[in-house]
């Protein structure tokens, strides 16, 4: 049957051909004499004016015919047009082209900056945070030795440094009591479709978790640092630190169940659970490049990426230590995991410059604006660093890009010490030379990210933000008194700020003088200069509304943690 359908098929076709050649000869024919109707100039057809209605004229012959079709071929083939009558809009377009060419070399140096930045604040948790601890224990226990001579048994950092270190013990031995084995065997039970429903509602939670925990730590810190002479106006330290431990763990269980969600991605046999993860990153374009981005929203985002990026890392050497474990660290099957690994880093750059590209395309924003937020954040790391600082650079990382180190520092060490065995003098002397490395690459990296944040603030032209203080005003508003009456009021000359190192210890302040930095002089970022701007001719009210979005460090980074997109 389907030869013989095959074999009419074959016959029908050719004897169609000539068939369908005479109705498009027809067809062209009378369009034709359609055409030779109308007056047209001799130079083309681009001004036809009809005179009436077609005058079909028995007397029209194939000279007529063949010239009127020979006319439309001629003016078709040498028309002509000029660009340069819209040479604005070619040179906009051209410009977008070679903004999105340099938005992946943009982008991955505020990458490479900000993945540091997380990478200096989770070291410090490791290396410097138990040293302060010890010295901190130290004073508290030879303070009788030396009498009262403050009414501070300990300095406020040095009380921050107790309850994190505190926080990190009691947090590490809960998480004694929650079974990894067991939480994997459950979640390799189920679907792929409910797993990746559940690693979606993670990503969700984690993001909820990490933009109300820094400010559950930070009214922690506060009620246990603030002055005694005032009145209280709080429910009290005990509270507030069970309030901090509680959250801690349970976003290190909350964590684990990610990583334990990867795990089985990573090891289950037809790679379909890893794969839909991976193209749950190629949803994110579609939920973020079609809406309206400004400035400072960018802003946030970019700091949500960064942190992003950097606990997937950490999630991922999670994973490869449990997978190692599991093979008695066997060295070939970690390049079994390696493409894996790869594919997964390799999503996450690749999504981040597809969205990043076409937000910057559909708003208007150059690529210059990467640097305008690198140099944000190495204000941060500089102006924390100040002899007159108000919080840690841990902290105002923390504050900054939604990325607290402690539940991942919790959930790390507890998989370290329940997949590594150390027994022996030589395994613990292998343990102290591990530490003493990571206090050199600690050490390391923060000479380096100071240098280059340094670098970004001359280059940004943000040092008088951090030798000219001004004196505190109120979020919004612009101080108003001039830096003369600043200095002639506090008797401190900009010589003696000038020389002030950057890595100076902290100087508590009475409470009577008023705070030489602003309340959030790192939330002021001076973007591009306002030169630029003033040549925008808008009604006042607009103006008044892009002003208020114009600076991006007036975004409050207590309250957004870089997770927030208004």
């Amino acid at each position: 049957m389907r030869s013989l359908w095959g074999e009419l098929f074959t016959r029908a076709v050719p004897a169609c051909v000539p068939v369908l050649t005479a109705v498009v000869i027809a067809a062209v024919l009378r369009l034709c004499c359609a055409a030779s109707s109308l007056h047209l100039p001799r130079h083309g057809w681009g001004h036809c004016t009809v005179q009436g209605p077609p005058q079909w004229s028995p007397k029209l012959t194939e000279v007529s015919i063949y010239l009127s079709l020979l006319r439309f071929i001629s003016a078709e083939l040498t028309r002509g047009y000029f660009l340069e009558h819209n040479e604005a809009k070619y040179t906009e377009r051209r410009e977008r082209v070679y903004t999105c060419m340099r938005i992946p070399k943009e982008l991955e140096k505020l990458m490479f900056f900000g993945i540091f930045l997380c990478l200096d604040a989770f070291l410090y948790i490791f290396t410097l945070l138990p040293l302060r601890v010890f010295l901190a224990m130290f004073r508290f226990i030879t303070l009788p030795c030396y009498g009262l001579r403050d009414r501070r048994l300990l300095q406020p950092a040095q009380v921050c440094d107790m309850l994190k270190g505190v926080i990190l013990v009691i947090c590490y031995f809960m998480m004694h009591y929650v079974d990894y084995s067991m939480m994997y065997h459950l979640i390799r039970g189920q679907s792929v479709i409910k797993l990746y429903i559940i690693y979606n509602m993670l990503e969700v939670a984690d993001r909820l978790f990490s933009s109300f925990g820094q400010d559950i730590l930070d009214a922690l810190y506060w009620t246990a640092t603030e002055p005694k002479e005032r009145k209280r106006a709080h429910i009290g330290v005990i509270p507030h630190f069970f309030m901090a431990v509680l959250y801690v763990f349970l976003h290190a269980i909350l964590i684990m169940v990610q990583a334990t969600t990867l795990n089985v991605a990573f090891n289950s046999h037809n790679k379909s659970l890893l794969t839909i993860m991976m193209s749950n990153n190629f949803v994110e374009i579609k939920g973020s490049v079609f809406k309206k981005f400004e400035k400072n929203n960018l802003f946030q985002m970019s700091n949500s990426d960064i942190k992003e990026r950097f606990t997937n890392y950490v999630l991922l050497l999670i994973v490869c230590l449990r997978n190692m474990e599991q093979f008695s660290w066997n060295p070939d099957h970690l390049w079994v995991l390696f493409p894996d690994v790869c594919m997964v880093v390799a999503s996450e750059i690749a999504v981040d410059i597809v969205k990043h590209a076409f937000i910057t395309k559909f708003n208007d924003i150059t690529a210059d604006v990467y640097s305008e937020y690198r140099a944000s954040l190495a204000f941060d790391l500089v102006s924390s660093r100040q002899k007159n600082a108000y919080t840690d650079y841990s902290d105002s990382v923390s504050r900054r890009m939604g990325f607290i180190p402690l539940p991942l520092a919790v959930l790390l060490i507890r998989v370290v010490t329940s997949s590594i065995k150390v027994q022996g003098v030589l395994a613990y002397l292998c343990v102290v030379l591990f530490y003493c490395g990571l206090i050199s690459l600690k050490v390391l990296n923060s000479i380096v990210l100071l240098g280059k944040s340094c670098q970004y603030v001359k280059e940004a032209k943000m040092e008088e933000k951090l030798f000219n203080p001004v004196p505190t005003a109120t979020p919004g508003k612009s101080a108003g008194k001039p830096q003369s009456m600043f200095k002639s009021t506090h008797g401190i000359s900009t010589d003696e700020n000038r020389s002030t190192s950057v890595t100076n210890q902290p100087v508590h302040q009475k409470d009577n003088t008023p705070s030489l930095l602003v309340t959030s002089n790192s939330d002021q970022f001076l973007t591009t200069p306002d030169g630029e701007e003033k040549d925008i001719s808008q009604d006042s009210s607009e103006l008044k509304h892009r002003s208020s979005k114009k600076d991006l460090l007036e975004i409050d980074r207590f309250t957004i943690c870089g997770n927030r997109i208004d």
